[in-house]
């Protein structure tokens, strides 16, 4: 199984709703190739030459050759795909967790960059930039009219080079200029905080490289500063879009028994049909310490509560599904996302990448969520911040063009997604050092859950 898993390196990312995948590295498998169809390439020669010469204006060669390569990916499925060499080292920032930049988490409101929080201990934070406030131009450029992608972009860069961020504050007349220094940023994708007496929150926000020994240091730290173990733990995967899927092996391992299984794999090869357990060879790379080794017990029997939403995909699906699947968390929330399908990141020589599905995923009871989802034990919508907001769509896999088949549920590729369903929340805001809102509706839901649970336990 390591040398498997070794080889086949599969992982859970997604950088949006809309685009979360299930992505896998691994080196070119030498297999006898199929024969090429010759009559249909004859076709795309003739196409070619066409292109070149009669269209409007000059094509290069390698624009032709690189969309047509794009389109053959993208032709299959919202998440194959070719990546060119920026796109493939963009995905390897976001698996890593740490780049060069500024620190702020962002969104966009009404065309500008909004911030959202500036994380601690960063040039954004040092500067004095705030929550809410609104960046309307990055150096001279402005941002109106960007895509989030490219102000993202902008923002990022060489340690220790400038940028100057024009920004719109509320309560200021004038625009506010700073300008900050880039440095290299890490991405904690878990934040803890004991939210009362003997009760812990834990959130997850990506599945990265460092996530799992970090999650083993937070629950380490929950319980020196309750001063004993807990009885009762919400895990937050809200929103989280996956990562690395070894990362969510270890994650629900924290949890489960040793040897439990987490997920299965199903696909054309042979490598692509696995069996990952709560075992350290299918958590770990090798050398690694095992973060799971010395966690307190009482991790794998405290009542649990976990969180879900429509954007919780991928590897969020992998630790909800399992945990429900062995009854050892209630999951609270609303329908997730329905990512249960494998990329596999395959490099090539020029420094690109294509990124291929190859197997679809399933629960350890044999359930596949592609285009389904995780469906909540205990549905709760978050409440609407304010009837100003309204109702929203919440994009899902079902929604998104030429997505894979349930081969469960009887769906046909060609089906139409059923009607969206409407998210009838905005969620509240957080107050600076927060990292979950004392007007959550869904967490106070699941706090008040965890405290009859314990009270069941040990009656």
């Amino acid at each position: 199984m390591s040398g498997k898993l070794k080889h086949f390196g599969l992982l859970a990312f997604g950088a949006l709703i809309g685009a979360a995948v299930t992505l896998n590295y691994s080196a070119i498998a030498e297999r006898e190739p199929e024969p090429l169809p010759i009559e249909d390439l004859r076709a795309f020669s003739e196409i070619f030459g066409k292109i070149k010469s009669d269209y409007v204006e000059p094509v290069e060669d390698k624009k032709l050759i690189t969309e047509a390569i794009n389109g053959m990916l993208s032709g299959l499925d919202p998440h194959s795909a070719y990546l060119d060499a920026e796109a493939f080292k963009e995905l390897q920032v976001g698996t890593q967790g740490e780049f060069g930049g500024l620190g702020i988490e962002v969104g966009m409101e009404d065309g500008f960059v909004k911030v959202v929080s500036p994380i601690e201990d960063t040039p954004a934070y040092r500067a004095g930039l705030k929550s809410g406030d609104l960046i309307i131009k990055l150096d001279d450029t402005p941002v109106k009219g960007m895509t989030l992608n490219d102000a993202v972009k902008r923002m990022r860069g060489k340690p220790n080079t400038d940028i100057v961020l024009t920004v719109l504050r509320k309560g200021e007349a004038k625009p506010l200029t700073f300008t900050l220094s880039r440095a290299v940023i890490k991405i904690k994708s878990v934040k803890h905080k004991l939210v009362e007496a003997n009760y812990g929150y834990i959130r997850i926000t990506q599945f990265q490289e460092h996530t799992g020994e970090n999650l083993a240091a937070a629950l380490k730290n929950l319980e020196e500063t309750n001063k004993g173990p807990l009885k009762g733990l919400v895990l937050d995967l809200r929103n989280d879009p996956g990562g690395l899927l070894n990362t969510a092996v270890g994650v629900a391992g924290a949890f489960l028994k040793p040897d439990q299984l987490v997920v299965y794999t199903e696909g054309r090869t042979e490598e692509a049909k696995m069996r990952l357990t709560a075992n350290r060879q299918n958590y770990l790379h090798s050398g690694e310490a095992d973060y799971l080794k010395n966690l307190p017990a009482w991790t794998r029997s405290v009542p649990m509560v976990v969180l879900i939403n429509g954007g919780s995909a991928s590897a969020s699906e992998i630790v909800a599904g399992a945990l429900q699947d062995h009854k050892r968390a209630l999951v609270v929330g609303t329908q997730s996302f329905g990512k249960g399908s494998v990329q596999t990141i395959l490099p090539l020589n020029n420094g690109t990448a294509i990124k291929l599905t190859t197997a679809r995923y399933f629960t350890p009871n044999g359930r596949s969520i592609q285009a389904k989802g995780i469906t909540p034990d205990i549905a709760v919508e978050e409440a609407t911040v304010s009837a100003s907001d309204g109702p929203k769509l919440e994009l899902r896999e079902a929604d998104l063009d030429r997505h894979l088949i349930n081969n469960q549920d009887g769906t046909t590729k060609a089906d139409k997604p059923k009607d969206a369903k409407k998210d009838k929340s905005g969620k509240p805001e957080l107050e600076p050092g927060e990292i979950v809102s004392k007007n959550d509706y869904q967490f106070n839901q699941a706090l008040i859950l965890l405290k009859g649970l314990y009270l069941l336990q040990n009656r």
